[in-house]
């Protein structure tokens, strides 16, 4: 889970919360932290680079949109965009992307590294209430965007669903799941079982008067599955990222130690039918 980064320290818990309360969270704490993040990871994600989590995998090599070249004039929507590197690359190989995220500010770095300005076009919305028409996009992606701050994933693959055409693909990384029952610590620490994977009570930091600033929801691996399938789509691969030997960096909770012993993201690969 992703640390906050603030003047006060949060209190860190793990409570009931709801669509709005984690909505009104993630757009404030990526606005406050955009710059950090950025700093702290603009390197590793580059400017025009297609990451799908923090083990390094790229989509130069893993083509999990598609083979070389079938990106070439294809409509794309990027979800929980960030700084919209994802969609630099994407607009490099032909297509025509839109980067949506919550965050302003996040937006804002997008327009720094030079989006918006290459063919990639930039909206700010939530991902459970997307601004596009029905059957806009051809494919959808999202590299740990939106899919684990939201309450309620199966109203974000329905609106996911409503923008693809026919046949399109939903491609999303998230956390691994098993990742919740261990300690968000990169060294030996972090390799003992330290909470149930079935409890999925939301992580929550929360400020002295009790109001959410950071929020992160479980879902076990079956859930996924299952609100995959309820949102309207048949998965078709679940990629589980092998830490790589050239990967020698920690990031939150992900590192060499633990990433050759347990999973720490899952990509799944979905279609419109």
């Amino acid at each position: 889970m992703i640390q906050d980064i603030q003047d006060h320290e949060p209190q860190a818990t793990r409570r009931a919360a709801g669509d709005a309360e984690s909505s009104r969270a993630s757009r404030g704490w990526w606005d406050r932290n955009a710059d950090e993040y950025q700093d702290e990871h603009g390197s590793f994600l580059g400017d025009d680079r297609f990451v799908w989590g923090p083990e390094g995998l790229d989509e130069e090599e893993a083509r999990l949109l598609g083979p070389a070249g079938s990106l070439e004039g294809r409509d794309v929507l990027e979800i929980g965009a960030g700084a919209a590197q994802c969609s630099r690359w994407l607009a490099a190989q032909g297509a025509r992307p839109v980067a949506l995220d919550l965050s302003h500010r996040q937006l804002q770095h997008a327009l720094r590294i030079g989006a918006g300005g290459d063919g990639v076009a930039l909206v700010e919305a939530d991902a459970g209430a997307l601004p596009f028409r029905d059957g806009s996009f051809d494919l959808a992606c999202s590299a740990y965007g939106a899919v684990p701050f939201v309450a309620d994933p199966v109203r974000v693959f329905r609106e996911v669903r409503r923008v693809l055409r026919p046949g399109g693909r939903w491609v999303f990384s998230v956390t691994h799941p098993v990742r919740w029952a261990f300690p968000d610590e990169p060294g030996p620490e972090g390799l003992s079982v330290s909470a149930s994977y079935f409890d999925r009570t939301p992580y929550v930091e929360q400020d002295d008067r009790g109001r959410a600033v950071y929020v992160e929801h479980h879902r076990t691996l079956g859930d996924r599955v299952r609100d995959v399938v309820v949102g309207g789509f048949r998965l078709v691969d679940l990629v589980e990222p092998e830490w790589p030997a050239w990967n020698s960096q920690e990031w939150g909770g992900w590192s060499p130690l633990r990433g050759n012993l347990i999973p720490g993201t899952a990509i799944f690969v979905c279609v419109r039918d």
